[in-house]
């Protein structure tokens, strides 16, 4: 049997190794990994099974987690969540076939438009989510957030590493389009972005209306037309119609009012009020 000294030169000389070959989960739980191994008296060809699986495993752990931090997700985006009762334009055999995520492989775009509160936003999320757990890298931001990166990328570091991050993609979702007019030039940095990633780039484009009417407002009719050829042409529109969750949802300071009504009919009086007051 070894001294206990020799044992501990090889326990040494194997966590240098480890870190050498950037194995940093073996050079931390080699003390773990071993005691194991003596327990179960494993051959020496399953010893290094062990160590190479567990190695692999916490890899792929920090790569998963490296993405999700990454891919700009709100705090809910678990689709399992996702309420079929309340809003219309998408069932639960659409939405499995979504998640099996086939339409990536294929690059398929896919569009969501639909009332503020119809849970585009979140479809998109729990998408990227699925992506991000199948491996894929996958990012989630706003228009605003888009075109302030692609008008600065070249003069500011941070920027182009979210361009960057945006080319290596294999899914995008850009939420609150059509929140706000595009000038012709912003229309130009969409066309070059998608004509770049087309082909290599799924797309998901969360919308409250119709995108023709909305492109058009930019002036730039070529332009628009030849993006929105490109953004429709592997695509798949979901419309979705219902109640507002935020509104259902709502949630109020004094534990005494009803939650979860619809505010239209306190607006109105409010409004009504300040007309009456003159501060209209």
């Amino acid at each position: 049997m070894k001294s206990l000294e020799t044992m501990a030169r090889y326990k040494k000389e194997l966590t240098e190794c480890a870190r050498n070959l950037k194995l940093p989960f073996l050079a931390e739980h080699l003390d773990e990994i071993l005691h194991e191994a003596q327990e179960k008296q494993q051959t020496y060809s399953e010893f290094l099974s062990t160590c190479l699986m567990r190695e692999l495993r916490d890899k792929e752990r920090r790569s998963y987690l490296t993405r999700l931090k990454f891919a700009g997700l709100p705090a809910r985006y678990d689709l399992d969540l996702y309420d079929f009762s309340r809003t219309e334009g998408i069932d639960q055999r659409q939405m499995r076939e979504l998640r099996e995520l086939v339409w990536i492989r294929r690059t398929y775009n896919l569009l969501l438009v639909g009332d503020s509160g119809t849970g585009k936003t979140f479809i998109a999320s729990g998408l990227i989510h699925e992506a991000v757990k199948a491996g894929y890298k996958a990012y989630l931001l706003t228009l605003e957030e888009l075109l302030v990166c692609l008008k600065t990328k070249e003069i500011s570091r941070p920027p182009m590493k979210t361009y960057k991050r945006i080319m290596k993609a294999q899914l995008l979702a850009i939420d609150d389009v059509t929140l706000f007019p595009l000038k012709g030039e912003d229309v130009l940095l969409l066309f070059k972005l998608v004509n770049c990633v087309q082909g290599k780039t799924s797309l998901i484009i969360a919308a409250s209306r119709d995108l023709t009417g909305w492109l058009e407002m930019a002036g730039d009719e070529v332009c628009a037309a030849a993006l929105l050829d490109r953004l429709l042409y592997c695509c798949e529109i979901i419309r979705l119609s219902g109640k507002s969750y935020r509104m259902e949802n709502r949630k109020t300071i004094f534990s005494n009012q009803q939650i979860g009504t619809a505010p239209q009919k306190g607006l109105m009086k409010v409004k009504k009020r300040t007309k009456e007051s003159g501060y209209c």
